[in-house]
């Protein structure tokens, strides 16, 4: 199985973060990615969501475009996180390889 969560607003961290646990206890071998574009980009600097960022069975995307709109430098995000041209094409992109698309 194979998913892709959507992030685009700051106060949606949470609930993907247990949406993708709770997911990962019930189907350990989930392909996860989490893409975040939009405003939900600065929930990458944000403390409280290094676990979620820890977590070992799931990659992280960012939007450059999000991140040079809300000014935030590659550099500033964690070395795990993997930088896509556009947050909207990776979702594409995601879906046309057989991802499904939830967006909490």
């Amino acid at each position: 199985m194979k998913v892709v969560f959507h992030i685009d607003e700051t106060a949606k961290w949470l609930e993907t973060k247990q949406n993708v646990k709770n997911l990962l206890k019930a189907a350990p071998k989930t392909e996860i990615i989490v893409t975040v574009n939009g405003h939900g980009i600065t929930g990458y600097l944000d403390n409280q969501n290094a676990d979620f960022l820890a977590l070992p069975d799931v990659t992280f995307h960012a939007c450059a475009n999000a991140l040079r709109a809300n000014e935030i430098s590659e550099k500033a995000l964690p070395e795990q996180v993997v930088i896509v041209p556009a947050g909207v094409l990776d979702l594409i992109e995601l879906q046309e390889k057989g991802f499904a698309y939830i967006k909490p």
